[in-house]
């Protein structure tokens, strides 16, 4: 074996290159081609499940937030000495707030001419303008005909067989005199929404907000503020400003407090998710140390030599986890690569939809996939960090054999 002495590289490193390139071996070859490919299908695998999670739970923020907004602010009584449009100014001026909205909601059942029986529904009840969930400038003013707009999320109008310019009637629960009651209204489709959020999609509709406080009797429906921010991760801190500007008028909560619970969950599944498929990796680093013992014993005679030439024991281990180690780089740098390309594909093309019965459980019709640098990262340090444990014990024999007994191996 020739080694330049110009060569920049050590020389544990350089001997682990040729050990790599050599080809004297079928059964190495395969033990090294075999240990490859299962640290990069166990990587590959864990790639995807972490775009799966990361996709998942920041779809379902960035979905929570477009329907219910970053900071609500509920009334608790009578309204203070301060006029909503006051208030609203206020609120608009605290550094980081981009918009504040007066929504009202209420209860009812929608019923459409294809299905009488109609359907559960929830009230949104908007100022004139841009909405989050039904876009920009929805028509929602009475026609020539007198009759108001409704906009419906995309699953219900479909369940419920309507098209745009197709009459609805709901019956809205609302009180009067302290005990509820039922009021009634003739609505006219004027388009659908979708957000891919199965509970909006499926059970809301956004009418203007003076008729859903009319048919609540006022009090019936909750009103109150939704305030947009530019970056929602601020909400705990904007939230504290809000209430000091609102007093003890209003209880202020915001999209993290409402959903903690349901977050902490997603992120303890991940992490749970993260080390279960570890498995798969830890299980092929034994490739590794399998492919590093057959090394060992087809160059043990190598290693006498080098050996008795004067090259240390801390440098002859150092050439065999360089070795492992590159096996388990390489292996990992491909896992990440198919990972990320199938992750994107699959985000990009919605591979994974739900029915809607199913898109009702898990809150989203489609599964979107995220790939975080993040996450690569804490995969590749996981992967190639196990593979340098599995190289402890070929090490370790090489460590031990003596010159004389690795010249004498046949």
């Amino acid at each position: 074996m020739r080694i330049s002495p110009q060569s920049p590289l050590p020389l544990p490193l350089v001997l682990a290159w040729r050990y790599m390139r050599g080809k004297r071996s079928r059964l190495l070859q395969r033990t090294a081609l075999a240990a490859l490919a299962s640290i990069a299908l166990g990587v590959m695998a864990m790639v995807i499940a972490m775009a799966l999670m990361t996709g998942y739970r920041e779809d379902l923020e960035r979905k929570l937030i477009a329907g219910n907004a970053a900071v609500l602010a509920y009334p608790l009584g009578p309204p203070g000495k301060a006029t909503p449009a006051d208030l609203a100014r206020r609120l608009l001026a605290i550094p980081g707030v981009t918009a504040v909205g007066k929504v009202a909601y209420g209860q009812g059942t929608l019923l459409s001419a294809a299905r009488p029986e109609g359907e559960a529904v929830t009230l949104r009840g908007v100022a004139s303008g841009a909405d989050a969930l039904a876009g920009r400038a929805p028509a929602l003013a009475p026609g020539a005909d007198g009759v108001p707009g409704v906009v419906l999320g995309e699953e219900l109008a479909h369940r419920l067989g309507v098209r745009s310019g197709d009459p609805v009637r709901l019956v809205a629960l609302g009180y009067a005199g302290g005990r509820p009651a039922f009021r009634y209204q003739t609505l006219r489709s004027t388009g659908t929404f979708r957000t891919g959020f199965a509970e909006f999609d499926r059970n809301w509709m956004v009418v203007a907000r003076p008729l859903v406080e009319r048919l609540t009797g006022g009090s019936g429906g909750a009103t109150l503020f939704e305030i947009a921010l530019a970056d929602p991760h601020r909400a705990p801190e904007i939230a504290k400003e809000v209430e000091r500007v609102l007093g003890r008028d209003y209880l202020v909560t915001d999209w993290q407090r409402l959903n903690r619970e349901l977050f902490a969950a997603l992120r303890l599944q991940q992490l749970l998710l993260f080390f279960l498929l570890g498995l798969i990796v830890l299980v092929s680093t034994f490739n590794v140390a399998s492919t590093l013992m057959v090394l060992v014993r087809e160059r043990l005679r190598d290693v006498g030599v080098l050996s008795a030439l004067g090259l240390s024991r801390r440098r002859l281990a150092a050439v065999f986890v360089a070795y492992g180690g590159a096996l388990g780089l390489v292996g990992t740098l491909l896992g990440v690569s198919l990972g990320s390309a199938v992750s994107w594909l699959f985000g990009r093309f919605e591979l994974i939809r739900f029915d809607p019965e199913v898109a009702a459980i898990y809150f989203v019709s489609a599964v979107a996939f995220r790939v975080e640098a993040s996450d690569l990262l804490a995969v590749t340090v996981f992967s190639v960090a196990f593979t340098l444990l599995s190289c402890l014990l070929p090490t370790l024999r090489v460590v031990r054999v003596s010159s004389a007994d690795a010249l004498r191996y046949e």
